[in-house]
């Protein structure tokens, strides 16, 4: 039998973030988030990519969920050095302030046969 795709520490590590913002975030404050986090991938070494993007989903399923971030990592101990990053805790502050719901996953990815 397999290994599930979650075991052990070592493996590529995707982080999902997944955002509804707060009405009153104008769109010139997400251009500011998006770039910032974006940034973090300079920033901290752990982070090896970063990408992100809007629902365009047909089936109406989001819950108010807008916003998808995802970055990626070389291992679980990648991602944990990541949240306790300080340029990492800085812009999570600021972030954070301006989201109504965040639904956060970390996951390995596995093949799908």
């Amino acid at each position: 039998m397999a290994a599930a795709a979650g075991s052990g520490g070592g493996g590529v590590v995707k982080h999902l973030v997944i955002v509804q913002f707060k009405e009153d975030v104008t769109p010139e404050r997400l251009d500011g988030l998006i770039r910032g986090y974006a940034g973090l991938v300079d920033k901290v070494p752990s982070m090896k990519a970063f990408h992100w993007g809007t629902d365009v989903s047909i089936e109406n399923m989001h819950q108010g969920f807008t916003h998808v971030f995802e970055s990626t990592f070389e291992s679980t101990e990648g991602v944990k050095e990541y949240v306790y990053h300080p340029a990492h805790v800085e812009f999570a502050t600021d972030f954070l302030g301006s989201t109504e719901k965040v639904l956060i996953i970390d996951f390995k990815p596995a093949a799908g046969n």
